[in-house]
């Protein structure tokens, strides 16, 4: 039995009977499989998981895990995961979203989600081009990006996942790769602990569309800046590098340099120029790129402002009256 009560699950039993259709050597596989070995930590029935997707390759999620899924329309699974989160507290709600899906069509959705700091956490697999519709250039491909949309090259600069979410004033912002198992599943710990809206950019390779565009992520440690609270940022083999604020408040690559002169991670700041600071430092990661936790700080949560607002409603003012409600104030009879 789990601390909570309930029967002690694995990972086994959150593998549905359905045949996972992505290409062969997808980074999908390697985030389900993290996804599906962390649930059973949770201690949560399975019937009390919510996984909510939009349209795209990562929005085949839900088919593949043995909770709840709902597979919604292009770019609105945010709006539909913060109507769940509010009707149904007891509830843990996830978002698994694309960068097409989640910054194209459906921007709006995600930043208000973010900005009311609803209680859902929403992973977004970043793979710089739009999969599923087969390679077209997406909001956070880079520039002059050619492809079947963009033959001569991509002329829209392209989104930084993080520090939008940000700038959106999100409570929770990481990031993560998609084969880095262990640091992976440690920031999934750290999203569903953190009360309010939690953001994780997992970088994805899609190996048919985009193959390698994360490579020197991936497969250089040397280039993965790690975040750790209270620590100067140090990278590199041996630690060797760095990173330093410059006069201006953004950061900078430097090496040789003692401790005193870096730039010591506070992801509690209250303000996120420390954070946004870090995020510009690989736009587009062709090198050293932050992987971590960038934010974490606390704010009342929104589905429970809610309830409270509506507790004080009902002891102020009693039960409402929906029918005198519609007929308040002016009114008009239409012949």
């Amino acid at each position: 039995m789990s601390e909570n009560g309930h029967a002690k699950l694995a990972a086994k039993d959150f593998k549905t009977d359905q045949e996972v259709r992505w290409c062969p050597g997808c980074g999908d596989y390697a985030i389900l499989a993290a996804v599906q070995s962390f649930l059973p930590e949770l201690g949560i029935p399975r019937e009390r998981i919510v996984f909510i997707s939009g349209i795209g390759c990562a929005a085949r999620f839900p088919y593949y895990v043995e909770t709840y899924g709902i597979h919604s329309i292009h770019g609105r699974a945010p709006a539909i995961a913060t109507g769940l989160a509010l009707s149904r507290p007891d509830l843990s709600v996830w978002v698994v979203t694309g960068d097409g899906d989640a910054l194209s069509i459906g921007g709006n959705h995600l930043i208000h989600a973010l900005r009311r700091n609803v209680n859902v956490k929403i992973l977004m697999f970043n793979n710089q081009i739009y999969g599923l519709t087969k390679g077209q250039y997406s909001p956070t491909s880079p520039l002059q990006t050619v492809n079947k949309t963009a033959p001569m090259g991509s002329l829209d600069y392209p989104f930084n996942p993080v520090a939008l979410a940000l700038g959106a004033e999100a409570t929770f912002v990481a990031r993560s790769i998609d084969t880095d198992r262990a640091h992976l599943t440690e920031t999934l710990r750290r999203a569903h602990a953190h009360p309010g809206t939690a953001f994780v950019e997992i970088y994805q390779n899609c190996n048919v569309y985009n193959d390698g565009a994360f490579d020197a992520v991936r497969d250089q440690k040397e280039n993965r800046i790690l975040l750790a609270h209270g620590e100067p940022i140090r990278f590199g083999l041996d630690g060797e590098r760095g990173v330093r604020l410059r006069p201006d408040g953004s950061a900078e690559l430097v090496a040789g340099v003692a401790d005193e002169e870096l730039l010591v991670h506070d992801e509690h700041a209250e303000t996120t120029s420390l954070a946004n600071a870090l995020a510009r430092l690989s736009h587009t990661p062709h090198g050293p790129a932050p992987i971590g936790v960038f934010r974490d700080v606390e704010r009342p949560v929104y589905d429970r402002l809610l309830d409270e607002q509506l507790e004080r409603a009902h002891q102020e003012q009693g039960e409402g009256d929906l029918g005198e409600l519609l007929h308040a104030g002016d009114t008009w009879t239409i012949s």
